[in-house]
């Protein structure tokens, strides 16, 4: 047992004591020692009921013979963090949560992990740190809520409130309208419940393996969910000393292309392009953000959930099969793209685990014969404007797919939402909002306030928005982030003018700045990169370490 080093020969006598002052007895120094990662926080509706859910993990831990020994990481809500500063902490946290995971397991040289995550960035900072740690895991998510609905029935999700702001700016709908949906959108606890950063991150754990099937789709706070809770428990004992389930196993090449079809396949939130790439990275596997289209091209997008499809969320996907009912379907086809013979956490090969899923709603999630689109939901687009890529959700387009249109410009999210509220974008208008990348922001904030604005005035299909910043699993519209390389340092968004014409392609993956070479360099000759005042200590550590998000915005160390 790795725990034998804290825990066995005189010379841990010390350590025995201070072991026996939390509650061990003898026979516990036999037994496998469990860390319990659990991201409880009272101010996430995905995660203010976690405590009890670590209650009966650790019960069940009991019961099979280890030992649990619970643990906390911090967590943003990335929607009350929303238009604000706040937001600049929120992609940081995910490297505050993976460097705890670290640090804790490495201190006290746990055997085996069991992760409680839920929402936003904590999901993928949370693989990340269990990825430099290598021991079995496994991973079990908090569950997405249900839908809301209106008093008149309408089912409404988050999307809908930050919408709903637009709206009533505009006076499309009145006060009594709008507390109305803000008191229903999010009706329980849980992670939003469409096919957001949260809720499609949940889904490519079960994709890559690292979690039991299930934990996308099952619904929050339910006995359901709480069976898995114990299975997950359960399992995590019986591979405890398995070196055969150690996490860098189970995430390797195959399992991050199995991410990414799924990604494409149920169209899931731009930010998974981030957090892929980061743990690619961490797990030690040649990806690049070039691969994503080769996948996407050849997997069909045959579930569409909110905000793309308001009225379909994760509870309707889960009565309709499932994560596993949608790798059973794309395998059918596109099999070179998705590995069915990589192992799973639960000891079965993915193909195994999916063999025998099938669609129970061809509604909801649709056959590969009858697809939303031929291609996956998401796409990479390169050009001048964005030479190491860009990303966008091709699943919450709306409009037409390719789109042409005049520059206006803002320096901020701030500057940008003051611009969209009192009327400076117009249809036509190509919206570029700049110094919002990782270094630039610094911290790279979600666009999801912008975007509402410009769905809920109208604006939808007739405004682009591109920026070097990052958007919310519940954006839509035809909206372009991560711009590589960030204003910050030095990439063409940052040299984009008023007027200048954009022409946007999706199907040709191309996005470019109508500017000659002679233009540009001239721009560049007199450009000098806004860098904000900021005050924050640790974001002033973050813009120095942090990368661009074609590198999955991952900090540098003097290794790389």
């Amino acid at each position: 047992m790795r725990s034998n080093i804290v825990k066995k020969g005189f010379d841990k006598t010390p350590h025995r004591s201070l072991l026996r002052a939390t509650g061990l007895k003898d026979e516990d120094f036999e037994k496998p020692f469990i860390g319990v990662a659990n991201s409880f926080i009272e101010i996430i509706p995905g995660h203010f009921f976690l405590n009890e859910v670590s209650k009966i993990i650790k019960d069940e831990i009991r019961a099979n013979g280890c030992v649990p020994f619970e643990f906390n990481t911090i967590g943003v809500d990335d929607g009350i963090a929303m238009g604000h500063e706040g937001m600049l902490y929120s992609l940081p946290s995910r490297e505050i949560i993976a460097n705890s995971i670290e640090t804790v397991m490495n201190a006290h040289m746990l055997d085996a992990m069991i992760c409680i995550p839920n929402c936003d960035k904590i999901v993928p900072g949370m693989i990340m740190g269990a990825l430099r740690v290598n021991v079995p895991t496994v991973f079990v998510s908090g569950g997405p809520m249900k839908k809301g609905y209106t008093k008149d029935g309408k089912p409404i999700d988050l999307t809908t409130a930050f919408e709903a702001v637009g709206q009533f700016n505009q006076g499309e709908i009145d006060e009594d309208e709008l507390f109305d949906i803000e008191c229903n959108a999010c009706p329980s606890g849980g992670s939003c419940s469409g096919m957001f950063t949260a809720n499609s991150m949940n889904t490519l754990m079960e994709a890559m393996g690292i979690a039991l099937p299930g934990n996308g789709t099952i619904l929050a706070l339910t006995k359901e969910r709480e069976e898995l809770y114990r299975k997950a428990a359960k399992r995590v004992c019986e591979i405890a000393l398995d070196e055969r389930f150690k996490l860098r196993n189970i995430i390797n090449e195959k399992a991050i292309n199995n991410a990414f079809a799924i990604d494409m396949a149920m169209g899931g939130s731009s930010n998974t392009v981030l957090h892929m790439l980061a743990i690619a990275k961490e797990a030690g596997v040649n990806f690049n953000i070039e691969d994503i289209n080769k996948i996407s091209q050849n997997v069909s997008h045959i579930a569409k959930i909110a905000p793309s499809l308001e009225t379909v969320h994760m509870e309707d996907i889960h009565k309709a099969g499932g994560v596993s009912a949608v790798m059973n379907e794309i395998s059918k086809r596109e099999n070179e793209i998705l590995h069915l013979d990589n192992l799973t956490v639960t000891g079965e090969t993915m193909g195994e685990r999916v063999k025998d899923a099938d669609i129970k709603d061809t509604k909801i999630i649709h056959t590969i014969d009858n697809p939303y689109s031929k291609v996956g939901g998401l796409a990479v687009l390169f050009g001048n404007l964005a030479q190491e890529g860009c990303v966008i959700k091709t699943a919450g387009i709306v409009g037409e797919r390719r789109f042409e249109g005049e520059a206006i410009c803002f320096n901020s999210q701030q500057e940008a939402i003051s611009g969209i509220v009192g009327n400076k974008v117009k249809p036509g208008h190509v919206v570029i909002i700049r110094y919002e990348g990782p270094r630039g922001g610094p911290g790279m904030q979600e666009m999801l306030s912008p975007t509402s604005l410009i769905m809920g005035m109208g604006l939808g299909a007739s405004v682009a928005l591109v920026t070097d910043g990052r958007f919310s699993g519940a954006t839509r519209g035809l909206s372009i982030g991560h711009v590589s390389p960030e204003a910050a340092e030095g990439g063409l968004i940052g040299l984009i003018e008023n007027g200048d014409k954009i022409t946007i392609d999706v199907d040709t993956y191309e996005i470019h700045a109508h500017l000659d070479e002679i233009e540009i360099q001239a721009r560049q000759a007199k450009f000098e990169p806004i860098k904000k005042k900021i005050k924050s200590s640790w974001l002033k550590q973050y813009r120095q370490l942090v990368t661009n998000a074609s590198s999955g915005a991952v900090l540098k160390t003097d290794e790389d």
